[in-house]
């Protein structure tokens, strides 16, 4: 496999290249937890580096919690790696604290010069979730999901955009709640948050871990929804959740998640999109439940294409 780590658990993961070498971010958890749905509250970012995508070196963690009090003193969880024009790396993750339980997820920022050694932005959080789009704790509900950070700039755009996982207040149930929550910033680090893509009732409970990516002339949205989060039809349909894609516009402005299509292998989860030194997509997730267990583990790249249509496939 891509990255397996005798000591650690796996999932999540984001990639960026230097120039010369590609690095993966990703979520890791002690394996002597033993169960592994502890490891969301004991995660750290860790980072490996590689050739070729497929051979891995570990080299120091990237991220951990901040003290108390913090918006990411449980968790740091999910992001995204851009680089800005003057050559400064910025990492965008998911923050948790221990002040909220653990309920309020807000996006947080660290800088970094080489990709190796990171420094915490001062006023964290960057991003939050705006009352008037999206569930919050101070509107009465009991989570606040705001999360996932992908920062990019769509094509012809000066300004940067942020991708978040986020739910609605005006779903009819907690299943239907999905929306994609949507920022901008002239400067990465003053960000304007918008209303929502997407709308609730469209499939999904929670669609998470975005990504948008021109692939093979297809402009794609790629996320991931679990099996308790879909709805009944697709449920009918077969679908036991997992990755997907959605063909959209360049510009966004038609995300419809009725029409997203679930990719082949289920026991992937948390895919990203992954250019190699050649030019070629390749798919990267984490190996999931496999025979009723959690593996936890990098795969190996899969090479992809797209269609207007299908969405996301393997390519053949």
């Amino acid at each position: 496999m891509a990255l397996r780590l005798p000591g650690q658990w796996v999932w999540d993961s984001w990639f960026v290249f230097d120039g010369q070498k590609h690095h993966a971010f990703y979520l890791q958890a002690s394996r002597g937890l033993l169960d592994p749905n502890r490891r969301h509250r004991n995660v750290t970012v860790g980072h490996a580096i590689s050739n070729d995508l497929k051979s891995w070196t570990v080299v120091a963690d990237a991220l951990a919690p901040s003290e108390s009090p913090a918006p990411d003193s449980w968790t740091t969880w999910t992001g995204s790696v851009v680089r800005d024009e003057a050559g400064l790396w910025w990492m965008f993750y998911t923050g948790t604290s221990r002040e909220d339980a653990g309920e309020r997820q807000t996006v947080c920022a660290a800088t970094s010069p080489d990709l190796i050694t990171w420094t915490k932005v001062t006023n964290l959080p960057v991003a939050a979730a705006d009352t008037r789009w999206y569930k919050t704790l101070a509107a009465g509900f009991d989570n606040e999901p705001f999360r996932d950070p992908w920062v990019f700039k769509l094509p012809g755009q000066s300004e940067w955009t942020m991708l978040i996982t986020a739910g609605s207040p005006k779903a009819n149930s907690r299943r239907e709640e999905a929306v994609m929550g949507v920022a901008k910033s002239k400067d990465l680090i003053n960000w304007q948050i918008q209303a929502p893509l997407g709308a609730p009732g469209q499939g999904f409970g929670e669609t998470e871990v975005f990504q948008f990516e021109i692939i093979d002339g297809v402009p794609i949205l790629l996320f991931c929804c679990s099996s308790q989060w879909i709805s009944d039809e697709r449920k009918a349909a077969g679908e036991i959740g997992g990755v997907y894609s959605l063909p959209v516009s360049a510009d966004l402005s038609d995300v419809d998640f009725k029409r997203a299509v679930l990719f082949p292998d289920t026991s992937l989860y948390a895919s990203r999109l992954v250019q190699d030194t050649n030019g070629g997509w390749n798919l990267i997730a984490f190996l999931n439940n496999v025979n009723g267990e959690f593996v936890g583990e990098l795969c190996d790249p899969i090479p992809v294409t797209a269609d207007p249509v299908k969405g996301l496939v393997p390519k053949v």
